[in-house]
């Protein structure tokens, strides 16, 4: 063999043994907990509304109850600052809130569990805006966790390990759930309340896999001196000037929800704006297609157990290999080209749904473009997800995170939220089309967001070396 690969298989065996570390593991089972609930207020409640004959337009409608994920910075600051009665002193800070919100987190999926959209659509709205809150609280502090946990050099490895948590519990709540309700009900022709009841029931029972990580696991060592310092400092230039349980209450909230805005656009100045334009639209493809896709499923006479070996075999190996390799991919080449390959790879995928439309009733085809579809969005999240890691500083890491993953989610699921009148409209061919377009122009903002923060790091690199060089001068004048 020669040396160049010699060489080329040790990079690679050196890229895979970062997979080995015990972090990666608890990032992938809590990457679990943090993606079973999406689904169960996302696709997997559009298919029971659907199936249970609740009309596309409200469903459509229905989605904007995970726009709670897209408000979740209002209340980081609190999971950032916040100490909890008994679970922060059991557990620790992130810990504490961790299980805080796993045990919500179950209650209102048991609550969903025993609603009926027929009789009281009302009341499983209320429980899946519940489950939305307790689930972005949870994504809040799994998020700073995560990035805590580990130096950056790790956080590739992390993020892919969480994506592919992430990603399995997805399948699980989508392919696992229409699963148990065909057992419960053979008859993919007829509704059945009791199958989809026992569904999300087994959905809940399931969440012990993060109560359970989250009891075993470590809690991470973070530096808060310099905030700590900074409350302290505010607090007694507040104190001048109110009294001393105002100055107390205004230097706390002061800390938690102000400095870690003014922090990130001090850090990245005139494109802090250009890369949230970015963060905003990146997922906006995907996310737009993805509140249709079941439904398409059901319009397209797929039956449940169909949709669900599909998206359980094909898309649950394509999605575990598409996490994985962008894991590798991260580390060999660098954030910022993965990025613009994984929205790349998003935008064209959802051209396959619009031949699959033109199609119609094809179980092979679906299954290859479901494994494809599920490959490039693992790849993509990956990158995403380890370009806003690297965006925080540490201190503020779950407030600026959820700042950025909310902005991340309000675009798009706003957007969403007219796919069912659209599909009415123009049908699924022109909607599918349309969700690949809007997906292009992210390419750009890409591209443009690298060039120009490459440039400002070498435009710093050079003010450094021209302020180390007058001090030299200085010095050796003196």
């Amino acid at each position: 063999m020669s040396l160049a690969a010699n060489s080329s298989l040790s990079r690679f065996k050196d890229a895979l043994s970062i997979y080995s570390h015990k972090r990666v593991l608890v990032l992938l089972l809590l990457g679990f907990s943090a993606g079973l609930p999406l689904m169960l207020v996302f696709s997997t409640l559009s298919f029971w509304l659907r199936e249970a004959g609740v009309d596309r337009t409200a469903i459509g409608y229905f989605s904007w109850i995970a726009l709670a994920y897209g408000f979740k910075w209002a209340w980081s600051p609190l999971v950032d600052r916040l100490s909890l009665p008994i679970f922060t002193r059991l557990l620790g800070r992130r810990r504490g809130w961790m299980l805080f919100a796993q045990i919500l987190l179950v209650t209102a999926i048991v609550g969903m569990s025993f609603s009926d959209p027929v009789k009281d659509l009302e009341r499983l709205a209320l429980f899946a805006l519940m489950v939305a809150f307790a689930s972005a609280t949870q994504d809040i502090v799994i998020d700073a966790f995560r990035i805590e946990s580990a130096p950056e050099k790790m956080q590739a490895a992390l993020a892919a390990a969480y994506q592919v948590g992430y990603r399995s519990a997805m399948i699980v709540a989508t392919a696992g759930a229409l699963t148990i309700a065909a057992w419960i009900e053979p008859n993919s022709d007829a509704y059945n309340l009791v199958a989809w009841q026992t569904a999300y029931l087994i959905m809940a029972g399931l969440m012990s896999v993060g109560i359970l990580t989250t009891l075993f696991s470590k809690e991470p060592q973070v530096e808060m001196k310099i905030a700590d310092e900074k409350e302290q400092e505010i607090r007694t230039e507040f104190s001048q000037r109110y009294p001393k349980i105002v100055a107390g209450t205004l230097s706390w909230f002061y800390t938690a929800s102000v400095l870690p805005f003014l922090d990130f656009f001090k850090r990245y100045g005139r494109n802090a704006i250009l890369i949230l334009l970015l963060i905003s639209c990146y997922r906006i493809s995907d996310i737009v297609m993805g509140i249709m896709a079941n439904v398409f499923y059901v319009d397209m006479g797929f039956a449940k157990d169909e949709i669900a070996a599909i998206s359980k075999i094909y898309g649950l190996i394509m999605t575990l290999v598409g996490a994985g390799f962008g894991g590798i991919l991260l580390a060999r080449y660098g954030t910022m080209k993965i990025l613009f390959i994984g929205a790349l790879l998003v935008a064209v995928t959802n051209l396959l749904f619009a031949y699959q439309a033109m199609i119609g009733y094809d179980v092979s085809l679906l299954t290859i473009i479901i494994s494809i579809d599920n490959f490039s969005a693992g790849i993509a999240t990956a990158a995403f997800i380890a370009y806003l890691s690297s965006l925080t500083s540490t201190g503020y890491s779950a407030t600026q995170y959820a700042l950025l993953s909310s902005i991340m989610l309000l675009f798009p699921k706003f957007i969403a939220g007219f796919s069912g009148a659209y599909v009415d409209a123009f049908g699924y061919i022109n909607f599918f089309i349309s969700a690949s377009v809007i997906g292009f122009p992210v390419l750009l903002l890409v591209y443009i967001v690298d060039k120009r923060t490459r440039h400002d790091n070498v435009q710093n690199k050079m003010n450094d070396d021209d302020k180390e060089t007058s001090d030299e001068a200085s010095i050796t004048k003196t």
